[in-house]
């Protein structure tokens, strides 16, 4: 019985073994900047404050641009994500607004503190509905256990996101990572949103 036992552990652990070793490790950390050179799967960004981060991509990573889009685009029942900040007016006030694509609906939803600007927000969220307002229009958003109104400016950057290619990495484009520290500082990614058409990633 015993052996039967120890067999059966040894075998569900040779399946998760592998399993946890591809599962993404470290601390989820923001890379934004532009793209000095890339070498191989090694991504070197010179950062906002003017700093080189190197950034090692999966073996399957993934590129990806953006297209400009406008708030008639966004429906009912799209799954958007938007970095807003709190305005004098005690509202949130978009800074950019991200319309998914309909295979990452569901992807890190939810409201919390985002690092783009002081006292930044991100929601990503399925929306309910969209109502005019004096400073712009009012994106209302539903997620896990919350809701939230977001007001749109008509100078909000609104955005979605389409397939791009590793040729489209370049030398001086911008670049946003969302990539993953180690304890022993390095920095992995799955996947890459650069400048394409001169539309820059906002986020």
């Amino acid at each position: 019985m015993w052996t039967k036992l120890l067999l059966v552990a040894a075998t569900i652990a040779g399946l998760i073994a592998p399993a946890l070793a591809q599962a993404p490790q470290g601390v989820p950390t923001s890379v934004r900047g532009s793209i000095v050179k890339l070498q191989d799967r090694s991504l070197t960004i010179k950062t906002r404050d003017g700093a080189l981060a190197t950034v090692l991509l999966a073996p399957s990573y993934r590129v990806q641009s953006l297209v400009r889009k406008k708030l008639s685009d966004i429906h009912a029942g799209d799954f958007v994500g938007s970095t807003s900040v709190p305005g004098a007016d005690g509202k949130l006030h978009a800074v950019e607004v991200h319309i998914f694509p309909e295979a990452r609906r569901g992807a890190g939803e939810g409201q919390y503190p985002w690092d783009l600007r002081p006292q930044s927000l991100m929601t990503n969220a399925t929306v309910i509905g969209i109502a005019k307002a004096p400073q712009g229009q009012i994106l209302s958003v539903n997620y896990k256990n919350g809701t939230a109104q977001v007001i749109v400016g008509p100078e909000t950057p609104i955005v979605a996101t389409v397939p791009a290619t590793p040729r489209d990495l370049k030398r001086g484009k911008a670049v946003y990572v969302f990539a993953r520290k180690g304890t022993d500082g390095t920095l992995t990614a799955r996947s890459v949103t650069v400048e394409k058409n001169g539309v820059k990633p906002p986020m």
